[in-house]
């Protein structure tokens, strides 16, 4: 029996002991000159990207997220789950696990839209993370704290307290039309700075299972770490985000789909006043319609949106709208297809009365309908949690909850939440767990100021650090210059995790 084909989003996870490649870019295209093309039938030669790789370039960064395995009992502990070198997938099947891990680390990309540190990516990237870290094209890395996420559109926004970075020029995606030369930029299994290009092959392109978002399908390589990149136009402006590739076996085969930047820059704005999307909630699902459907209905030409589902209790019933009426205006303006109503719907605001034109039994009719407020599911968006005590060594440590001791099979041990200064130069990373100094195992984070504390200046300290189940001594030489008394250091605060 063939395999079913599967939408397959592309964030990679990174192995933490092995240094990712850096700095790779994929062959770019180069335009043959006009005789070669004129004597090759008059077929239009491929734009050159390099310039726009050397001057967009600056404004793509690299994001590694960490995601701690979330089981609040260890009766529902669940071992199988994605291990280090797969990657996250929204819309398929879970991947095999043949490792037991605690933790998940992602890689994905996005786009800067603001000289502020404001950061453009996909919303399946940053939900439900616990750290993020963003790497900048000149190798700097700052920590970054999610502002919002919206997973109906597949839109997330981070902050990095940074400035002067060299924001991307936004272009316009309504005027994008199939055959248009597109390229990205991103870091696809974490080779950073990868360029990869291609035509768009279709817009306004409705996925199954993905929802409304009317996407962009190019044939632009699109790998797992590539999410959330931008999508430029040949004149260098951002007209898409890379959300996801429909694959059947987790890797490119010739489809990606990239959320328009003009919804993706609308949903950014909302999530930056106030960190959540309002949306106009009709309770009503529609079918795009077809010349075979136009000929049931006896509308006299295939347009509009067909009317498949209307809920209970909802603004669409409220309005008299039926299940098998056709829309053919929305206050005023012509629905030829059903990405028109949804875009429509989508610019209400909540509790405007708007005009719908319908066709029912052979006429028009025209109803009244006030859209409610969409409600919105919480979700669980972690910011990036500040340094906690200045210790000398560039390490900010959490402690384990007794669910994620036993999904670890550990006894003992502090999560690095964030490692900067002699402990990364050291290759100590946020993800890693420090289960002993020397040979004192620890339990609390108080345990591990103390030991600190009476370490003698610029003398070496070995921390037993586990990572990917495997267990090594890294050797940290303390500072000459400490810079604080450990009894002044406030109390980092205790992990709300509960067993």
């Amino acid at each position: 029996m063939p395999s079913i084909p599967r939408f397959i989003l592309a964030p990679a996870c990174a192995g933490l002991f092995a240094l990712l490649a850096a700095c790779a870019t994929a062959p770019l295209p180069v335009a043959a000159p006009a005789s070669v093309a004129a004597r090759s039938g008059g077929a239009p030669p491929a734009p050159a990207f390099s310039s726009l790789v050397a001057s967009r370039s600056a404004s793509v960064v690299d994001i590694s997220t960490l995601r701690i395995g979330r089981d609040q009992n260890p009766e529902d502990i669940e071992l199988e789950i994605a291990p280090e070198r797969d990657f996250a997938d929204r819309l398929a099947w879970p991947l095999p696990a043949s490792v037991h891990i605690s933790q998940i680390r992602d890689l994905a990309s996005g786009v800067i839209i603001s000289s502020d540190g404001l950061i453009l990516t996909s919303a399946h990237v940053v939900a439900d993370i616990d750290e993020a870290q963003v790497r900048l094209d000149d190798g700097r890395r700052f920590a970054a704290r999610v502002v919002g996420a919206d997973k109906r559109t597949d839109v997330g926004l981070l902050k990095i307290d940074a400035g002067g970075l060299s924001a991307a020029v936004i272009g316009d995606s309504s005027r994008l039309a199939p055959g248009d030369w597109v390229a990205a930029i991103s870091a696809p299994f974490g080779f950073h700075g990868s360029v990869t290009a291609g035509v768009v092959s279709a817009v306004d392109r409705i996925v199954g299972g993905a929802g409304d978002v009317p996407f962009i399908q190019t044939d632009v390589a699109i790998n797992p770490g590539s999410s959330g990149s931008p999508l430029f136009d040949s004149r260098g402006e951002v007209v898409g985000m890379n959300s996801m590739i429909y694959s059947g076996s987790g890797g490119y085969m010739g489809l990606s789909f990239a959320v328009p930047i003009n919804l993706a820059m609308r949903i950014a704005t909302q999530l930056r006043a106030g960190g959540t999307v309002r949306r106009a909630h009709l309770g009503a699902e529609f079918q795009e319609m077809t010349p075979e459907l136009a000929q049931s209905f006896a509308l006299p030409a295939a347009s509009g949106a067909l009317v498949v589902r209307v809920d209970a209790d909802s603004p669409a019933q409220a309005a008299g709208l039926l299940q098998g009426d056709i829309v053919t205006a929305f206050d005023g303006i012509a629905v030829s297809r059903l990405t028109d109503l949804l875009r429509q719907i989508e610019d209400r605001i909540p509790g405007d009365r708007s005009r719908m034109e319908i066709w029912r039994h052979g006429a028009q009719r025209t109803v009244w309908v006030t859209p409610s407020q969409q409600r919105v599911a919480g979700t669980a968006l972690a910011p990036a949690a500040p340094p906690e005590w200045n210790d000398g060594l560039g390490l900010s440590l959490g402690e384990v909850s007794a669910a994620q001791m036993a999904q670890l099979r550990i006894g003992s041990g502090l999560l690095v939440r964030d490692a900067t200064g002699l402990a990364r130069s050291e290759g100590i990373r946020a993800g890693d767990f420090i289960v002993a100094v020397n040979d004192m195992r620890l339990d609390r984070v108080d345990q591990f100021r103390q030991v600190l504390a009476r370490a003698p200046a610029g003398r070496p300290i070995a921390l037993l650090v586990l990572r990917d189940g495997r267990q090594a001594y890294v050797a940290v030489r303390m500072p000459q210059q400490r810079a604080a008394a450990a009894s002044s250091f406030p109390r980092p605060p205790i992990s709300t995790r509960t067993p």
